[in-house]
This record gives structure tokens, C-alpha cells and sequence, in this order.
């Protein structure tokens, strides 16, 4: 009887050990599913509009929007035919850029209810107040903007920037005069539409 019972003792010691065993290496197994999961980045948003003539003018280009890793949306605009200068860039209300003169797009995007002004500046500015970009004596200007103020598609509607208009003006922003700063004929448009 006694060794009987050494025996049963002996089996149920192995089936216990294998029983860990096969515990530690499942959850091994779920610790790599794990860390495969964490390094799965999710897919970068971009979206590239093309911006067309307004208001008699031959100005067109694209604007490129991307969101960056850390969550910031960075816009690139490139345009050609415009005149040698500083000319004025905005985001606008409304993506439909169907009037002749670009007004279709409505004001600049204000969705806090600020005063017109320069980006950042602590007496206030509009959303869409991206500001003054040069053009060079061949036609060509282009802008980079990086903030953390927009989104692409997000549900904060004061960050989301999906049925916006990018507006370019004939003049420069004064970052003063209200509502607009007083840049001029809207000259190019392109809806933000996914």
C-alpha cells in the first residue's frame, strides 16, 4: 500500500509540473501576441487636395494634409502662377469652392468664436488664420504648417478640419483688420473632403 501511494504521489507531482509548464509557456504565448499587438502602428491619415483658379487668376497648386505620429496635423501647400509677394492663406468654412470668386467657402473657420489674428497670438485668432507665405518671381510659393489644433476626421469639431476650404488671397494678412485681414480676392480654392 505504501508504495502505492508513493507511486500516485509520484504521477500526480509530474502532472502538476507539466501542468505549470504548459500554463507558462500559454502565457508566454499571450505576452508575445501582446507585444506584436503594441508595435501594429495605426495607419497615417493624409489627405491632398487640389486647389484651383479664382477670381480670374491662374493660380492652382495642391495642399497636402498628414498627420504626424505624435497626433499634429502638418500641411504642405504648393502653388504656381501666382504674383511675386506675400499672399495670405486660410482655412474657410464650408469645402465648396463652386462660386467664380471662392465666396461660396463663407469666413474664415472659427469654430472658438475668436477675433481674426496671427497664429498663436494671445489676443485671440481663427482656426483657419494659417497666415502669410512668399512667392517667388517664377510664380511659385510654398507653405509648411504643423499644428496640434487640427484633426483629420476626429469627433472634436473644433479641431476637425474635414468640409473645410483651403482659400489662398491675392494680398497679405494684416493679422488686424476684422474679420479677415483684409488679404484680398480669394485667388485659389480646394475643398477638404475625404
Amino acid at each position: 500500500m505504501k508504495k502505492q501511494s508513493i507511486y500516485i504521489l509520484f504521477f500526480a507531482l509530474i502532472f502538476v509540473y507539466a501542468c505549470k509548464k504548459e500554463k507558462k509557456q500559454s502565457d508566454e504565448a499571450v505576452t508575445e501576441e501582446i507585444a506584436v499587438e503594441e508595435v501594429v502602428e495605426k495607419p497615417t491619415k493624409k489627405i491632398i487636395i487640389n486647389l484651383t483658379a479664382k477670381s480670374d487668376s491662374n493660380v492652382s497648386g495642391t495642399a497636402v494634409f498628414t498627420e504626424e505620429p505624435d497626433g499634429s496635423i502638418k500641411m504642405v501647400a504648393l502653388l504656381s502662377n501666382l504674383s511675386e509677394g506675400s499672399h495670405a492663406i486660410h482655412l474657410h468654412e464650408k469645402a465648396d469652392c463652386s462660386s467664380a470668386d471662392g465666396k461660396s467657402t463663407g469666413g474664415h473657420w472659427n469654430p472658438t468664436a475668436e477675433p481674426h489674428g496671427k497664429w498663436g497670438d494671445e489676443t485671440g485668432y481663427h482656426k483657419g488664420d494659417i497666415g502669410n507665405f512668399e512667392a517667388e518671381a517664377n510664380g511659385n510659393g510654398t507653405i509648411t504648417f504643423i499644428t496640434d489644433q487640427w484633426c483629420i476626421g476626429c469627433d472634436d469639431a473644433s479641431k476637425n478640419i474635414i468640409g473645410k476650404a483651403v482659400i489662398v488671397h491675392q494680398g497679405t494678412d494684416d493679422y488686424v483688420s476684422q474679420p479677415s485681414g483684409a488679404a484680398g480676392s480669394r485667388i485659389s480654392c480646394g475643398g477638404i473632403i475625404e
